[in-house]
């Protein structure tokens, strides 16, 4: 095992880094009686909104997030690597002793929340749970749109996964669903680029192929949870007229109901009310970026190495 002075002067770190591999899990495998904090994964900073609005609604919960942000973003990579990855997320946070995982992001939940729900769970703690963010969005889109279309903004892995479409077919067969890649909105965010003028271009163009492909469309969902971050850009070249449903607060109350179906699974979370910040990237590059997305000053950051 590697301690934590070893790896910096092994790899010539000047910051906290720790190595994945050799830590052993926190808990007892399999043991109904330990708690622990709720684990929040994304592949960048997008899930930082998810993690703000479940935070509002719950906010005696403690949380463990992790950001992937060395290897974001996860769009363009193919299945097997964004399930490698995010396999290599939900370890780490069981390591660290979360009985419950939140994808908070769409790629991942895409492409390895069921093969990590099947496969993988019953191997390595039947007991834990991990939940994705996709079935949380669908759920609710049956009462907001009156024209029954709807447009689906993502990554081009979650548009090509068709996993929006699967699952508002299994629940609303009537709805018509039309979707767009915006392979440069994940970038833009997480090199904060967001409210840069060069991104007006590229919103603006998304959003007018999209409506060019459906002129009916009255409700569009933003499936990934990065660009609520650009809300006020696509809010600008978006008709007014057209519903625009961002998943924070979806997932957020999916939680909470989650929770009153499952108390054995709420009882096992801690509630003393903290946060606690994992990336793969610059300690200081996210809590910049963290401490604007989230409102709040002086987070304190770990760098850590998933593998």
């Amino acid at each position: 095992m590697y301690n934590k002075s070893t790896l910096i002067q092994k790899r010539g770190y000047s910051c906290h880094f720790y190595r994945l591999k050799n830590i052993p899990m926190t808990h007892p495998k399999n043991n109904l009686s330990y708690k622990g904090a709720i684990g929040v994964f994304d592949s960048g900073y997008g899930g930082l909104t998810i993690l703000d609005k479940i935070r509002k609604q719950m906010p005696e919960y403690d949380y463990i997030y992790l950001g992937d942000n060395a290897r974001t973003p996860y769009g363009p990579r193919s299945f097997e690597v964004v399930y490698e990855f995010t396999l290599q997320a939900v370890k780490k946070l069981f390591e660290l002793g979360c009985p419950l995982v939140i994808l908070a992001c769409n790629t991942a939940s895409a492409k390895a929340l069921r093969t990590i729900q099947q496969t993988n769970l019953p191997t390595i703690d039947p007991t834990r749970r991990v939940l994705g963010v996709i079935r949380p969005t669908v759920e609710c889109i049956g009462e907001l749109t009156q024209s029954r279309h709807i447009g689906l903004l993502a990554t081009t892995g979650t548009i090509k996964s068709e996993s929006y479409l699967l699952e508002i077919q299994k629940l609303f067969p009537d709805i018509s669903v039309v979707g767009e890649a915006c392979p440069m909105w994940v970038p833009l965010v997480e090199n904060n680029e967001y409210h840069s003028q060069g991104a007006d271009y590229f919103v603006q163009k998304h959003i007018q192929q999209l409506l060019d492909k459906d002129p009916k469309i009255d409700t569009i969902i933003l499936g990934c949870t990065h660009y609520p971050l650009l809300i006020d850009k696509i809010k600008e070249f978006t008709p007014p007229h057209i519903r625009i449903v961002a998943q924070g607060e979806y997932v957020a109350q999916s939680l909470q109901d989650y929770f009153k179906r499952h108390p054995e699974m709420d009882d096992r979370c801690t509630k003393e009310g903290t946060c606690r910040f994992l990336t793969t990237e610059s300690e200081t590059k996210f809590e910049e970026s963290a401490s604007i997305l989230l409102h709040q000053e002086n987070i304190q950051v770990e760098r850590i190495i998933l593998e």
